[in-house]
């Protein structure tokens, strides 16, 4: 009897312990592409797109030149608590904003603030402005 105890209690502890081991663990990508602490503004682009998706947001806008650009942003609910909602921007919108560029090159990177044309700023980050 008392190793049967003895058995179905180490069951139970194994299981306990597979149990916290095969909990999903909380898992997120490197912001190591961007150049973090060096924002770049850009002037008069216009708005293409706005995307209000979790986890990131994404804002897609044309240069003067027709050049398309990318800048991921934090979550919706991050930005809902700063002030910004799906309807923040909308596609032909005339904006300035300010980014951490993509270490790469490419066009593109981190979105800090965003200027409407009325002077509203919308920021990502806190004590960014």
């Amino acid at each position: 009897m008392i190793v049967r105890k003895t058995r179905l209690a180490l069951a139970a502890a194994a299981l306990a312990g597979l149990a916290a081991v095969a909990t999903p663990g909380s898992a997120h990508h490197s912001t190591a592409m961007f150049e973090w602490g060096t924002s770049t503004a850009m002037k008069n682009v216009t708005v293409e797109r706005w995307e209000w998706t979790n986890p990131h947001t994404f804002i897609y806008v044309r240069d003067a030149d027709g050049k398309r650009w990318a800048f991921e942003g934090m979550s919706p609910n991050h930005l809902s608590r700063a002030g910004w909602s799906k309807r923040s921007l909308k596609p032909g919108d005339k904006i300035d904003l300010t980014y951490y560029k993509l270490r790469d090159g490419r066009r593109g990177g981190f979105n800090v603030t965003v200027t409407k044309t009325d002077g509203t700023q919308l920021t990502q980050l806190p004590g960014q402005e």
